[in-house]
């Protein structure tokens, strides 16, 4: 039988409080049989898209599993648990009670994969270059607390935060705080291409065709000097895209065939119900309760979105129950707050507010505020970033809201460069999209939804002064577990406005050969890939 594990996810451990390229490096482990893991995520380059790799850039989980492995932080996520150690950097804390000023030591002998020395000037220079480009498209948010960065010495680093940051360690431990090395990495300017100068535990070598990755290979660096030991010393990444083809089939039979070891992103439902009931005993599963969530946006810019009962209706009709049933199976679960479970602050707001699904009472919310029926309404969606399956969830969501009586539904599919593009420039009413956390906190899981900053990574300009308000009281509080009722408290706001509706919740799978170990640690508490905790047993 296909061995079969359920992994405790670490973000449950999240009652623990805050801390108070291509041509780059040799194919040093070039004779050893590297450990390939298969993917159907596309990295492309491309006129929307010209550098995918670079961090100023790279915002989604496909960038993030390359960078965390090829690029340092000062701090990065431990392999359980949600505390931030130290990486690039010998220690680093507070230096105030107000978590205001955060301080850093940076390792001794640091150097890049082209061979130059790493120094906290380099620091300094890659977070000051984030915030220089600014890039909306990018993780600059999570920097943007910073008011300046110090450097007192060769190896000390001292960050200045505008407002008390309690959360800020996690940040810092993101790859949106990725050293990088000032001579190779321009300071207003792109990093194109895919190449790339880090000095995480691998450097990276790239085959493309057509300007989309066909192959990653990630050779151990030598040179790397920080917190992890790679348990190989050469990982392949290599992706099913090809065009008019079922990549997901593709890529569970050749993990069948031994043609490729370790599956993770992303299986349909059908596999995924196959190979956890699976008889090969070649192969292991492993599940954890994921961190990943799917959701619907409204654009609070354009006139469908704008009127409350319209999005209020919508939260009302949405069987989530039958959506997980009948399209994701047991892949997922119904998600009633934007903050999932396994995270403090998790609520079940949206249930709380509209119960069951039911059309009468959505006929009278539409009703009250003078809306006429049928609603017409697009759901817009993305067909080639979150899976196959994404088709099936937009139909079932339309089947739902025209069952009701109360709304003409139109789908329209956009692959997911061009669809990026058209939320951040205001062509959406209504999207779906999905979210890892970036950090392991609710804070994460808020901030970009209806924070502030919220059109940067979500695009529905929502405002609410008292939800930004209780933010940035939860950012001074370092034992995050007493923050709970105040994230409560903004998801039940949120459910009440409906700025976005939380559909589910994921679970994290990997399929791997049964030779391969490690497995259950390759998965940190945001979902990235370490791929240094895989290692190849006996022979199969």
């Amino acid at each position: 039988m296909t061995r079969t594990r359920l992994v405790l996810p670490s973000a449950l451990l999240l009652l623990a409080p805050a801390l108070g390229a291509c041509g780059m490096g040799g194919d040093s482990a070039d004779d050893a049989a590297p450990i390939v893991v298969g993917t159907t995520d596309v990295i492309a380059v491309g006129k929307d898209a010209p550098a995918p790799l670079d961090p100023a850039f790279a915002y989604d989980i496909n960038s993030w599993n390359v960078l965390q492995n090829t690029m340092q932080g000062l701090l990065r996520l431990p392999r359980t648990g949600s505390e931030p150690e130290p990486d690039a950097a010998e220690r680093c804390a507070f230096a105030d009670r107000r978590s205001t000023q955060f301080r850093c030591t940076v390792r001794e002998g640091l150097t890049f994969s082209n061979g130059h020395p790493l120094t906290a000037e380099d620091v300094k220079y890659s977070i000051d270059r984030m915030l220089r480009i600014d890039n909306a498209e990018g993780p600059v948010g999570l920097l943007t607390g910073i008011d300046r960065v110090e450097t007192p010495g060769n190896r000390e680093v001292v960050f200045h935060l505008k407002a008390p940051d309690a959360t800020f360690p996690m940040k810092l431990a993101t790859p949106a705080a990725a050293i990088v090395d000032k001579a190779e990495y321009a300071p207003k300017e792109l990093h194109k291409g895919f190449d790339i100068v880090g000095s995480g535990p691998y450097t990276l070598r790239v085959e493309e065709r057509d300007g989309s990755a066909e192959k990653l290979v990630f050779t151990r660096n030598e040179s790397y000097r920080g917190s992890v030991e790679p348990k190989n010393d050469k990982v392949e990444l290599r992706v099913f895209a090809a065009p008019g083809a079922d990549n997901a089939q593709a890529m569970e039979k050749a993990l069948k065939a031994g043609e490729i070891d370790v599956v993770n992103r992303t299986l349909e439902p059908d596999q995924i119900d196959r190979l956890r009931s699976g008889d090969d005993p070649d192969l292991q599963f492993v599940e954890t309760p994921g961190m990943g969530i799917r959701y619907l946006v409204f654009n609070m810019n354009l006139p469908v979105s704008r009127e409350r009962a319209v999005r209020r209706a919508v939260a009302q009709v949405v069987d989530r129950e039958k959506l997980v049933r009948d399209v994701y199976q047991r892949a997922a679960t119904p998600l009633y707050s934007m903050i999932p479970q396994g995270v403090l602050g998790h609520s079940t707001a949206f249930f709380d507010t509209y119960g069951a699904p039911d059309a009468g009472r959505a006929e009278d919310l539409l009703r009250e505020a003078g809306v006429p029926v049928p609603v017409p309404l697009t759901l817009n969606y993305t067909t080639d970033h979150y899976g196959a399956a994404t088709k099936d969830e937009f139909e079932e969501l339309k089947a739902q809201l025209e069952g009701s009586g109360l709304f003409d539904v139109t789908l329209k599919g956009t692959g997911w460069t061009k669809y990026a593009r058209a939320l951040q420039a205001d062509k959406y009413a209504v999207y779906g999209l999905g979210w890892y956390p970036d950090f392991p906190d609710a804070e994460t899981f808020v901030a970009p939804f209806v924070g502030p900053d919220n059109q940067n990574s979500t695009g529905n300009h929502y405002r609410d002064p008292g939800i930004e308000d209780r933010l940035r009281a939860s950012r001074q509080q370092a034992r995050r577990a007493r923050v709970i009722d105040s994230f409560e408290r903004i998801q039940d706001v949120t459910a009440r406005d409906v700025p976005v509706l939380p559909l589910w919740q994921g679970k994290e799978v990997i399929a791997a050969r049964d030779a391969i170990s490690g497995v259950e640690w390759a998965l940190n508490s945001s979902s990235t890939l370490q791929m240094w905790e895989f290692e190849r047993g006996l022979d199969e």
